[in-house]
């Protein structure tokens, strides 16, 4: 029995990992309830694990959670509306029903559940978590940690914007093309920070994590494809590109971190990074830059290493204080100091990093603390170093960026 539930249990998390948003986006298309149709579709799931393992995976498991989880979904209607209310929403599920009776045609409506999270109505702090949990099924504490706020806050305003949603009568539409600009910055966001947690697990251990980058990506070329006018979506893609281009050169042959500056350039993915040196060149012929652009410009040049052998540090820094001018990012202006001492030497690297002491969102921000650390070493500081090092090892959740940083503070004493 226990291999059936095995099974059953891989077939649930496959599907999860590859069908949530769609089920989601489809079951709320209509009825605007983002809120009751992950309700109906996490009641599917349960379903599913209860019953594969007795009756067998079906052979189309997206469909079988689907017709679960409309059924659940009717049931919930019913038993919360009445008379013409609830005669005109069960109409809607079952026109939703008939249009989903070829399980191989269930509609992709994740760009316009998208669009909907970014609605204007919608609160803009709370638009990219929005679109994460609906889209890709994450939990309010792992969307907190991302956004630095506590979990119960990130639910409660998670709870609220899907409300938002259901009582304002929000339309799941992509936008016409005058209403794209406003709505664009929130779905971008939401994507990178989608491939963002995927790059976050390189060796693709973490089940949660897996084929998130790959979503993302995935995601990029879908709203770059809606829109190849717009700069920053391309500017966006081309940054994931560039990034997912080095994924092969992140871990050495026994599993070890290697940062960016000490990476075997052979290995990084060439055919990845010319369609992103193309994605970047068309979107500068464009008018206007923005956040996307500057950081794709940044890898760029970092790339740039694989042809000259050298980093043009002095254009990065320039890249990152025109990035923090713009965002007034405090993750910018970390990399700003990072590059600064490269170019300046590592004094005034340190002296800009100190400036950012009294930002109280740095305080649980671990590369803020690696890069502190790195540069008290470099100036012979080694107890603020070692100091610094250990904030950094207890915030870092990668055993071996955690292994790598343990290494750097035990070469402190070597020294």
């Amino acid at each position: 029995m226990t291999s059936e539930v095995d099974i059953a249990r891989a077939a649930a998390e496959n599907a999860a990992r590859h069908s949530y948003g769609k089920l989601v986006a489809f079951l709320a298309a209509r009825s605007r309830d983002v809120a009751g149709a992950e309700d109906a579709l996490a009641e599917a799931f349960a379903a599913a694990i209860e019953h594969w393992p007795r009756d067998g995976v079906p052979d189309r498991p997206e469909a079988w959670l689907l017709a679960v989880a409309r059924r659940r979904g009717i049931d919930a209607a019913r038993r919360r509306k009445t008379g013409i209310e609830a005669q005109s929403h069960l109409m809607l599920l079952a026109e939703e029903m008939d249009a989903a009776k070829d399980a191989g045609d269930i509609p992709d409506e994740r760009l316009r559940l998208m669009f909907a999270c970014a609605h204007p109505a919608i609160d803009p702090g709370i638009r990219a978590p929005l679109i994460l949990q609906t889209i890709l099924g994450f939990d309010a504490a792992t969307i907190a940690s991302a956004f630095l706020v506590s979990p119960a806050t990130m639910g409660q305003r998670l709870v609220r914007a899907k409300s938002r949603i259901r009582d304002a009568g929000i339309p799941f539409r992509i936008p016409e093309r005058t209403e794209l600009g406003e709505r664009l910055g929130a779905v971008l966001e939401a994507i990178y920070a989608t491939f963002a947690e995927g790059w976050s697990d390189p060796a693709g251990t973490d089940p949660r994590r897996r084929n998130l980058a790959a979503e993302g990506i995935w995601l990029g070329r879908l709203v770059a494809g809606l829109m190849p006018g717009e700069p920053e979506a391309l500017g966006m893609l081309a940054l994931m590109l560039f990034a997912d281009a080095r994924r092969g050169a992140r871990r050495d042959g026994e599993g070890d971190y290697v940062p960016l500056s000490e990476q075997d350039t052979r290995l990084w993915n060439a055919a990845l990074i010319d369609e992103a040196e193309a994605l970047l060149r068309r979107a500068s012929g464009m008018e206007g830059v923005g956040r996307y652009q500057l950081e794709a410009a940044v890898q760029s040049v970092h790339t740039a290493r694989r042809l000259t052998g050298m980093t043009d540090w002095p254009a990065i820094r320039d890249l990152y204080a025109a990035l923090a001018a713009l965002t007034g990012s405090p993750v910018a202006a970390i990399n700003q100091a990072v590059a600064m001492a490269e170019a300046d030497g590592p004094r005034a690297g340190l002296q800009a990093l100190e400036a950012l002491a009294e930002d109280g969102r740095l305080a649980g921000y671990q590369p803020y603390w690696a890069a502190l650390a790195g540069l008290q070493a470099r100036l012979g500081q080694a107890r603020e170093a070692a100091l610094a090092y250990d904030q950094a090892i207890g915030l870092e959740r990668d055993p071996a960026v955690r292994q790598f940083l343990q290494k750097r503070k035990a070469a402190l004493g070597a020294a």
